[in-house]
């Protein structure tokens, strides 16, 4: 039987070995919390939308900004997502597993929290995209759209076999912490050496799984307390990163724009995720006291309850945002002028709040609909091909550059992915906004377990709730 409870314990200290293992970082919240910041102003910023002699144009306004490059070493903030996710998937892992929890249970639990809301959005998405068709806007300005929209999605793929491997990749961690990194290490260099050899781009997206599940097992490293205890060996660690990544860009190994770096993913994500965990260990006392600001602690709680929904929804957000500054008919002023530049506080101000709202409506739905239905513990089977599935689901939208039928394909791997997740054998229900779990004993019975309202940190992923 498969039981989640809230613990009663009193929480502990920030700087214990209980606060960083087990209990709930609220460093790790805080840094959460601004990295998907980043990633919507990041992606708001990328808009741009003006209307040519040929028609309205829907283009990435940073793409021929001069200072793109230096900009993406404070913006790319995805390798300390992932440190943060590996952080969270080994305290909750460990945790879970100590209660009795098998793996296949706990890639069912991770997966339908992914899968969920995912259905939801992409289903928004496939609409969305209907709709402007239908209603005349031209195809080209559709596929734009699209592409735009399936951009971001890579990440679901990659994040659903990082969960689907987080039981096995705990487990030899604890066995061998220096021999696994050093084998993900080895692979992930071997594919860059190997691409660089043929210019063969194809061969880099091999990467895909050994750069984030390496970045991801450096996660494990903070978890399990294993960073150098001095504070001087952890800046070393951040100065030799950063100055090694900096030699690396500047003999044209990898390129200073750390965003291009992102596709196919090179080492460059590697050295700069270890270069982030070292700096996020270094201000882990001060974030920590920061978030214990009311208002910062507030909204940082506001964006972790809706940090998947906010992911999911902000593109399709920005693409709708940009639908009506044409169908206003304003004058917009080119990219990057300098009238460009001064309306993009007022731009990313009517973003952030349209953002929240929609992930305010859309994450209360998805609360509303945990709470209401009942899911069976994920068998060995469908634990393994659910996240499959999602993987595949995901390749097809980003092939097909989200065009309409492959919207449907991948929606369909999607929910048919969610299916297997969901199982039939045991019923679990997790009471969200209640103080306590209740479970079934078998006999159709269901008993209490638990009567505190203190939390622990069970997110899993760079952006769960």
């Amino acid at each position: 039987m498969t039981v989640i409870t809230r613990s009663a314990a009193k929480p502990a200290t920030p700087d214990s070995p209980q606060g960083r293992s087990a209990g709930r970082d609220s460093a790790v919240d805080l840094a959460r919390a601004w990295c998907l910041t980043v990633v919507v102003v990041l992606h708001a910023l990328m808009v741009g939308v003006t209307v040519g002699v040929d028609g309205p144009v829907l283009e990435n306004a940073l793409e021929s900004w001069p200072g793109l490059a230096p900009f993406t070493w404070l913006v790319q903030i995805m390798p300390l997502f992932f440190v943060l996710g590996g952080f969270s998937a080994f305290t909750q892992w460990s945790r879970l597993s100590a209660q009795g929890m098998s793996a296949s249970g706990y890639v069912g639990i991770r997966m339908r929290r992914l899968l969920g809301p995912s259905v939801v959005a992409i289903a928004a998405m496939v609409v969305t995209l209907s709709a402007l068709s239908t209603f005349g806007m031209p195809s080209d300005l559709v596929a734009v759209a699209g592409f735009r929209l399936s951009q971001p999605l890579w990440f679901l793929g990659v994040y659903a076999g990082a969960t689907a491997l987080v039981p096995t990749l705990v487990s030899v961690h604890r066995r061998a912490p220096v021999r696994t990194l050093a084998v993900l290490v080895a692979l992930a260099v071997g594919v860059d050496v190997v691409r660089a050899a043929t210019g063969l781009t194809a061969i880099g997206y091999l990467n895909l799984a050994f750069v984030w599940l390496l970045v991801q097992q450096l996660g494990f490293w903070l978890a399990d307390n294993r960073l150098p205890r001095p504070r001087a060996a952890v800046a070393a660690i951040a100065v030799a990163a950063y100055g090694l990544l900096a030699l690396l860009c500047a003999t044209g190994v990898f390129s200073f724009d750390l965003l291009a770096d992102l596709n196919p993913p090179s080492c460059a994500l590697v050295l700069l995720g270890v270069g982030q965990l070292a700096l996020f260990e270094l201000c882990r006392p001060a974030l920590r006291r920061m978030h214990g600001l009311r208002w910062v602690g507030v909204v940082a709680t506001a964006i972790n309850l809706r940090a998947m929904t906010i992911y999911l929804w902000h593109m399709l957000v920005l693409v709708l945002a940009a639908g009506a500054l044409l169908l206003v008919g304003a004058r917009l002023p080119y990219p990057l002028s300098s009238e460009w530049w001064a309306s993009r506080p007022l731009w990313l101000a009517c973003v952030v709040a349209a953002v929240m709202l929609v992930a305010l409506g859309a994450g209360r739905w998805e609360i509303a609909r945990a709470g209401s239905k009942e899911a069976g513990e994920t068998g060995r089977v469908a634990a393994s091909v659910s996240p499959v599935l999602a993987m595949a689901g995901v390749v097809v939208l980003l092939v097909t550059g989200f065009s309409i039928a492959g919207g449907v394909m991948g929606l369909t791997l999607f929910a048919s992915a969610l299916a297997l997740a969901s199982g039939t054998e045991q019923r679990i229900s997790i009471r969200v906004s209640g103080v306590g779990a209740s479970r079934s004993t078998g006999n159709g019975r269901w008993a209490r377990i638990g009567s505190a309202p203190t939390q622990t940190q069970v997110s899993s992923g760079p952006m769960e709730r």
